[in-house]
């Protein structure tokens, strides 16, 4: 058999020293990788309360932002009981209370009693740029009831940019800078999930399930730390009410479902969920494009868990006003 000529079996030699030495350099890349998602696995939460009905999920997520149990999540539906229960990474499922929210950004903070706990510092998060590697982690889907990990997927920040988007048929109160991803976050209890760099850096806060009003596509995104950070300080501080200020006189020729052309389902029960049996043609709900079983969940940005409460809640503005729901 002929020999290998000499540069040959040289090259050849070097190609496999390379070869077998970044195998274990990739090795370790991963298993670091793997070190830092723990990490950041740890200091996020699942949350449970209201919901249940279909389009309403009755989960989301959290994230640990003190080690004295402080939540930071995403106001929705959710949080409108006071049977709030918060599970850790560790498994224990613990009380929450709802500290503040703040209706302009979509954010609020909740508490647990505990001590101790695994946190990400907000000041410690820092910005990115379109191109970013990142991942997001979040109990989607709410496949996590107990002590297991939240989900990660991995993705790439697209694009960094105001939002403009639209829950349902209405546009939502926050309209700042959000990192748009192409990982397909938008989904069931996501919201709330924590976004961080490759190295487990803290970015943002994975937003609520969104539909791009140009397209009518989803829309993956998630809120920078900058955007919230004065919001959950002053939350903190107690300077944001957890409840809306009590409303105002009835008004004197007040609104309600059938004047905008809308026939929810029948109240039957103490809190009957407000979906949507039929929409009035021509109505104003019809021309801002609702539709039959629709839930509306919120109005004026302030939430609205029942067909009682929408009622009470529009007899406080008169029949000739701009609304906004959110469904």
């Amino acid at each position: 058999m002929n020999a290998i000529p000499t540069p040959i079996r040289t090259a050849l030699m070097i190609a496999a020293a390379l070869a077998a030495g970044s195998a274990p350099a990739a090795a370790g890349a991963e298993s670091e990788t793997g070190e830092r998602l723990a990490k950041v696995q740890a200091a996020v939460v699942k949350i449970f309360g209201a919901g249940g009905f279909r389009g309403l999920e009755a989960y989301q997520t959290g994230l640990l932002i003190s080690p004295d149990g402080h939540v930071l999540t995403m106001m929705s539906p959710v949080l409108d009981t006071p049977a709030l229960k918060v599970v850790l990474d560790d498994g224990r499922r613990l009380d929450g209370k709802l500290l503040g929210a703040d209706a302009r950004l979509d954010v609020a903070v909740l508490r647990v009693e505990a001590e101790g706990l695994p946190y990400i510092d907000p000041l410690s998060a820092v910005s990115a740029e379109a191109g970013t590697r990142v991942f997001a982690l979040s109990n989607l889907f709410g496949v996590a009831i107990g002590n297991e990990p939240a989900s990660v997927q991995q993705g790439v920040i697209s694009i960094v940019t105001d939002l403009a988007a639209r829950q349902g048929a209405f546009d939502i109160p926050f309209s700042g800078r959000v990192y748009v991803l192409d990982a397909v976050t938008s989904n069931p209890g996501s919201a709330g999930g924590v976004l961080v760099t490759r190295d487990g850096r803290l970015l943002a806060i994975l937003g609520k399930e969104l539909r791009n009003r140009r397209n009518n596509t989803w829309l993956n995104y998630a809120i920078p730390i900058a955007e919230l950070r004065a919001a959950v300080d002053a939350i903190l501080a107690g300077g944001v009410a957890a409840a809306p200020a009590e409303p105002p006189a009835k008004a004197k020729d007040p609104l309600s479902a059938g004047l905008v052309g809308l026939v929810l389902i029948p109240d039957i029960l103490p809190r009957t969920p407000p979906y949507i049996d039929a929409v009035v043609a021509g109505s104003p709900a019809a021309r801002a494009g609702l539709r039959p079983d629709d839930l509306v969940v919120s109005l004026d940005g302030s939430l609205v868990s029942s067909c009682k409460a929408l009622a009470e809640a529009l007899e406080h503005r008169d029949r000739f006003a701009t609304i906004r729901l959110g469904v």
